[in-house]
């Protein structure tokens, strides 16, 4: 229906902008990755809505720059990606988007990786080394830890672009930190020792060898102590995204089925790929479930190494629909192949 000027009235307008007309409307939240989408859920509850762009189950470092993608970001209030060289298409979306609010540097943008300590950092750039990350490895989600940083990260952005909604943001980021370290810990090393040192000292690689000499594993919970069976053994994995992930639960990666990270594997790196599982009797490979399947399970069949074949982000896979989700599978997954394989803890 159209109405005459005269009928809305300065107080009809006023009305239509009075602040609960407008707290109504929900922070419209843009992701890269998926896992970032389902960590600004947690931390913005029924204030905001977020959507990711990659599928949790595509590889992040080549995804076109579709229309689609750009049409999502044009009326994003934040935009929250990486901020590393991983995904190098997010900029050509921004500027095709017209959204000045969610460039790099402008108040409704987030990099995800701020205050991060970011490892495999090269020291020198050479592209005969493959696909090589010049800021380090930028695969920051595979650590519970990190999720912590990317979750202080996100909400610090919500509260910019939606100040009436910090004191629940920071409440909401405040469980979702407890959560975290409920699941990574378990309640009575957190009441006995206190989640920052906790934190501190498993960042650092020092935590469980405290715990050792102390007596205190036994008090150890959560996804530590799952992952206790196959801490410190030995493993294959396709690429270099799971660097901060195996440093976290102390898995040793023997080496890698691409030639060099990005770069398909050869069949002479297969064959020394194979010699070399044989004479180290490593016992599982793994591997993100966008890459394809053929290359894992010829080899598991070549030596019997168990091939364990996840999502490297939420929703990759049915069922996983929270970052907690993945981690559950990841280590359930890890756990299950390594007692098949016959492996105890050392």
């Amino acid at each position: 229906m159209k109405f005459p000027r005269s009928f809305l009235t300065g107080a009809m307008i006023a009305a239509f902008l009075t602040p609960a007309a407008v707290s109504s409307a929900k922070v419209h939240v843009v992701t890269t990755l998926q896992d970032y989408a389902a960590i600004a859920r947690d931390i913005g509850g029924d204030r905001v809505e977020a959507k990711g762009i990659i599928p949790g189950n595509a590889d992040p470092h080549h995804i076109k720059p579709k229309p689609s993608y750009a049409l999502m970001l044009r009326n994003a209030d934040l935009f929250v990606s990486t901020g590393l060289d991983l995904e190098l298409w997010a900029p050509v979306l921004v500027n095709k988007s017209g959204n000045p609010k969610i460039v790099d540097g402008a108040v409704g943008y987030v990099s995800a990786s701020q205050g991060i300590h970011l490892l495999q950092v090269p020291k020198s750039i050479d592209r005969s080394g493959g696909d090589i990350h010049i800021y380090g490895n930028p695969h920051i989600q595979t650590s519970p830890l990190n999720a912590l940083i990317i979750a202080r990260n996100i909400t610090t952005g919500l509260c910019k672009v939606d100040l009436d909604g910090c004191p629940q943001y920071k409440a909401n980021l405040a469980r979702f930190d407890q959560e975290i370290e409920q699941r990574l810990y378990g309640n009575n090393l957190i009441q006995l020792l206190g989640a920052d040192t906790l934190n501190g000292m498993a960042l650092n690689g020092r935590l469980i060898p405290f715990l050792k000499s102390h007596n205190l594993l036994g008090k150890l919970g959560g996804w530590l102590k799952q992952a206790l069976p196959f801490r410190g053994q030995k493993i294959i994995c396709y690429h270099e995204n799971w660097v901060y992930f195996t440093t976290l639960f102390g898995l040793h990666v023997v080496d890698y089925v691409e030639t060099k990270p990005g770069i398909p594997p050869t069949a002479r790196h297969v064959a020394a790929l194979i010699k070399e599982i044989e004479q180290q009797h490593v016992p599982v490979l793994l591997a993100a479930n966008y890459f394809e399947r053929r290359k894992p399970e010829d080899i598991a069949k070549r030596t019997g190494i168990i091939p364990v074949i996840v999502p490297t982000s939420v929703g990759g896979e049915p069922g996983v629909k929270t970052y907690f989700d993945l981690i559950d599978t990841w280590i359930g997954r890890l756990r299950d192949a390594y007692a098949k394989a016959g492996v105890t803890a050392q």
